[in-house]
């Protein structure tokens, strides 16, 4: 399927979930007094980000992940790499909360978080900046009628195309089959990426340096297959 043109946050409406239970009170002052610090505000007027000045200290790259549901994975990612600037995108409140308090408690200072859809951020970040993006069991919209709501799409590969940098690394993960087939078709036809796989265990077994999300988790409690896509930003 290919695109309706123009880029991915122009046709972008928001779906799904903002809000789930009720935020308990420790909750919901990590929303009012830890979020502010945390959030990277649009510059706009076509002005881009400075993503090292978002940091307290120096970084030696930029890392984003889209839609990261309770945080478990980037809280890991950002222990275990620590000298690596993390960007977090999740509308989804409740999941943003759960990051928070990992934040708070594990004395995280290299996570920065966009309360959003990652889409509204993308015009805001420089060309060519990021190293590795992740889009970890998103949402499937399993329904035809909902396809286009997907986040791998013409126009956002197209996007990502432009945010990472010749080499970086894109990482793609789901349990549901048919969007797997979806993300392979759409990736694989376009000009700037490439698939990394040489043989079935590279889309079978996790990356050496991962860490599981709850939602694949619960994926694999159910029996359930999870595959495991690694895709390469071409040089320009």
């Amino acid at each position: 399927m290919t695109g309706d043109g123009g880029n991915c946050a122009e046709r972008l409406r928001s779906y799904g979930r903002r809000r789930g239970r009720a935020l308990r009170k420790s909750r919901q002052e990590l929303l009012n007094d830890l979020l502010p610090r945390l959030r990277p505000d649009s510059p706009g007027g076509g002005l881009r980000l400075d993503l090292q000045a978002m940091f307290p200290d120096p970084v030696e790259d930029i890392w984003l992940e889209v839609g990261f549901g309770s945080g478990e994975h980037l809280a890991k990612q950002a222990l275990t790499h620590p000298g690596i600037g993390m960007i977090g995108c999740e509308p989804f409140i409740n999941g943003v909360t759960a990051l928070l308090a990992r934040i708070q408690s594990d004395d995280i200072t290299n996570i920065r978080i966009f309360d959003d859809d990652a889409r509204l951020l993308f015009d805001a970040l420089p060309d060519a900046v990021i190293g590795r993006a992740f889009v970890l069991f998103a949402d499937p919209w399993p329904k035809k009628r909902h396809n286009r709501r997907r986040f791998i799409s013409t126009e956002c590969l197209d996007e990502l195309a432009h945010l990472l940098k010749d080499g970086a690394e894109l990482r793609f993960a789901s349990d549901h089959m048919e969007y797997i087939r979806w993300t392979l078709e759409h990736i694989i036809r376009h000009p700037c990426f490439s698939w990394t796989a040489k043989g079935p265990d590279d889309w079978r077994r996790r990356p050496d340096d991962w860490f599981e999300t709850r939602y694949e988790n619960k994926a694999l409690e159910r029996g359930d297959a999870c595959v495991y896509l690694q895709f390469i930003r071409l040089p320009r």
